[in-house]
């Protein structure tokens, strides 16, 4: 079918005249050799048409395999898309253009553009796609293969400045971040490729991020902030720990009455307590020979 607009023709995929080859090509052996036939009996009026006859249908037939497709244009306009696997034929006059219709693999190389946040990442991605019309792959663009190319890497570039690699410390953990959020990152990836595939007649069955780091300038940064969180992180949990540790030995000790503290004792116990259960090293013990008051 085409579409005429005042900026461009819109072509989109329509069946082809096409039939079974084999039936086609036992139609022109049979008129070739009746052909030749006719030209051993000195009929060479009748024999000499019916060869080229043959020669003619002959000329119309072509192989197609499975998942794939033959675009056919006659003197330049396009007349349908044929879909059939095997022997098929079809005029012989037209051009036959085949398109794959499998299901392929785009490693997009890794490229270094700025996360939401202005930090330079390296970011890339792996696409799963297929020609949906084969018309469209064709007569829209220029070249498919390579409009699929650069448009998933402006798509990439595209979704990593909307993104931010990992969550802030003055973040919500309900943002999506790149690191984060895989999932719906993947889900706008796809839908994002989706919508620059669909003038090429491409569909987009998946896409995943396939490489993500910081880039190397700020990548040991990073590394030591990341560090330091976990470092903090445990720290707070250790705390959290012997907090509760020191509560328990306090309330321990004073309902069996083991020993009777006054403020100052149970501040200067809890002291090393927390020493010591805070410490990220051993503990050398202090032997005290006066009093905790002198």
């Amino acid at each position: 079918m085409v579409n005429h607009s005042p900026s461009r023709t819109v072509v989109t995929e329509t069946p082809a005249r096409a039939g079974n080859g084999y039936l086609m090509a036992f139609v022109g052996l049979a008129v070739g050799g009746l052909g030749v036939f006719m030209l051993t009996r000195g009929l060479p009026l009748y024999g000499v048409p019916l060869m080229l006859a043959g020669l003619f249908v002959m000329a119309g037939l072509y192989m197609l395999n499975p998942n794939q497709a033959a675009a056919l244009t006659l003197f330049g306009a396009y007349t349908g898309s044929d879909r059939g696997a095997g022997l098929r034929w079809a005029n012989p006059l037209a051009i036959k253009k085949r398109v794959s219709l499998r299901d392929r693999n785009l490693n997009a190389p890794v490229l270094k553009v700025n996360d939401q946040r202005g930090n330079p990442i390296e970011i890339a991605c792996v696409v799963v796609w297929r020609v949906r019309d084969t018309a469209q792959a064709l007569f829209q663009v220029d070249d498919y293969e390579g409009y699929v190319r650069v448009q998933a890497e402006a798509a990439i570039r595209h979704l990593a400045a909307c993104y931010a690699y990992d969550h802030a410390d003055e973040v919500d953990d309900g943002e999506v971040t790149l690191r984060g959020g895989q999932d719906a990152v993947a889900q706008a990836l796809r839908a994002e490729l989706q919508a620059r595939f669909a003038d090429a007649g491409v569909d987009v069955l998946d896409a995943k991020i396939s490489h993500l780091a910081y880039a190397p300038e700020i990548a040991q940064v990073m590394l030591r902030r990341q560090q330091a969180e976990a470092i903090v992180g445990a720290r707070a949990k250790i705390v959290q720990g012997a907090v509760g540790m020191v509560e328990a030995a306090l309330r321990g000790l004073s309902e069996r009455d083991i020993v009777v503290l006054d403020d100052e004792r149970r501040a200067a116990m809890v002291s090393n307590l927390l020493v010591v259960l805070c410490s990220d090293r051993e503990t050398q013990p202090v032997v005290n020979t006066g009093t905790l008051y002198t």
